[in-house]
């Protein structure tokens, strides 16, 4: 079940890959960013899981035996970090997209030349 689970995380991961650097529209390149990240963060997430282990829950098992019986919890904890942190990068991706579309009345990236050289 486990190879399941990170065989679709990098699947994912992949997808977004493809769609980040293939697509020429913006909203595509974002959505390709957000599938990416959430394919990395389902990769971490299998990496950090133990079979036979609890969640780090201290109110089910005696503090004891803790170390024996419970799985890592900073890979929970990073994914956690990485989900906000990839809400906020999308949101500002956004607002540029949105700020550009304002501009230049298009979403092609083959539209903006102004910084080529």
């Amino acid at each position: 079940m486990e190879y399941i689970i990170i065989s679709t995380g990098f699947a994912l991961a992949l997808l977004g890959l493809w769609g980040i650097l293939s697509q020429k529209n913006l909203i595509k390149i974002i959505l390709g960013f957000t599938i990416f990240n959430t394919g990395i963060n389902i990769v971490m997430v299998s990496i950090g899981y133990v079979r036979g282990k609890a969640a780090p829950i201290l109110d089910v098992i005696k503090p004891s035996e803790a170390a024996d019986k419970i799985v890592d919890p900073l890979p929970q904890a990073l994914v956690l970090t990485a989900i906000v942190i990839g809400l906020g990068v999308t949101a500002l991706m956004l607002v540029y997209a949105l700020n550009l579309h304002r501009e230049k009345n298009s979403l092609d990236i083959n539209s903006f030349k102004d910084l080529k050289w």
